[in-house]
């Protein structure tokens, strides 16, 4: 449904979105993950060809959306952080002048689209309200609504929950969900919690970079295949970090608190194996003595602050000897 090949975004010597590629397939629902400034928004901003690629290309539907961008932006519904209403409009009234934008032409398809998007997204009884007297919770079912007009193939959301109360959030969840049935979705958050319990897919873009992909599930496999540890030990962080990094095989070292002379953290053993000996021993021989010390399962949070922090310490490295960095 969307190709995307070799995107980059530079804003003179900042670099937006660096060199990423992937697919979307049709009929699932895909979560654009990321810290906020990691580059999520561009990357939205360019599919729904909002804003111009550096370099790279973009497909939707099989129309490049710098080439063919009314085919393109045909197949796209999309609904910003910011919706942009109309407060002075009836939902009604806002609804019908956005099928007229999208090019529906006959005054009775127009109505008849329009009493299937409120349809789906619950504003029948709203229909008839001024916009600016309706929740935020509304207000973005309206969004919604508007960018489900034109019978698009692809929509999607940027930060759709934003701003929500716990139960509007838990509505507007399932109307995604529900879209999701009939339409390739895409959202961008980062709210991990909103990304495991809607979305069949993960895109992680961290740093500009796009970190990895794959269902939550593969991606807490995948780095799960390399074996977690969590440890606590006594002593300063410098020597406990110093005596761990001694560990080979012993990665990804994470410090997750430091309290009253303790310090936890986490790492990952490359290869799979298990080496939380390895790693007592040497705490040991440095001082440091081993307060707890355990092999986990991966969360959907872990592989996110992996990878991410990952990415950000390395764009540190890769900088490190840049004067303008």
């Amino acid at each position: 449904m969307i190709e995307v090949e070799h995107l980059t975004k530079r804003y003179g010597a900042h670099t937006a979105v660096d060199d990423i590629s992937f697919t979307v397939e049709d009929g699932c629902i895909y979560g654009l993950l990321g810290p906020n400034g990691a580059g999520k928004s561009t990357t939205m901003n360019i599919l729904t060809g909002y804003l111009s690629a550096t370099a790279g290309t973009v497909k939707v539907a099989g129309y490049d959306i710098t080439e063919e961008p009314l085919e393109a932006k045909k197949a796209i519904g999309y609904l910003p952080e910011q919706p942009p209403l109309y407060p002075e409009m009836t939902v009604q009234e806002y609804l019908l002048f956005v099928a007229e934008l999208k090019g529906v032409k006959h005054k009775k398809d127009r109505a008849a689209m329009v009493e299937t998007a409120m349809g789906r997204t619950g504003l029948q009884p709203m229909q008839n309200r001024l916009i600016r007297n309706l929740s935020k919770g509304y207000r973005q079912r309206v969004g919604i609504a508007a960018a489900f007009l034109g019978e698009p193939k692809v929509i999607i959301l940027d930060e759709p929950t934003v701003g929500l109360d716990p139960a509007q959030v838990i509505e507007i969840r399932g109307l995604i969900r529900d879209l999701g049935r009939t339409h390739t979705v895409i959202l961008s958050s980062h709210i991990l919690s909103e990304v495991q319990t809607v979305c069949d897919r993960v895109l992680i873009i961290s740093a500009g970079k796009l970190a990895a992909q794959g269902t939550p599930e593969e991606l807490a496999s995948q780095l799960a295949a390399r074996g977690t540890l969590s440890a606590t030990a006594k002593g300063s962080r410098e020597e406990i970090l110093a005596a761990a990094e001694q560990v080979e095989g012993l990665t990804d070292l994470h410090i997750t608190a430091e309290k009253g002379g303790k310090v936890s953290f986490t790492a990952v053993c490359e290869g799979g194996s298990d080496l939380r000996g390895e790693l007592s021993l040497a705490l040991a021989k440095a001082g440091c003595p081993v307060l707890s010390l355990s092999a986990d399962s991966m969360s959907l949070e872990d592989v996110f602050l992996q990878l991410t922090e990952s990415n950000d310490q390395k764009e540190v490295t890769d900088h490190a000897g840049d004067p303008q960095a």
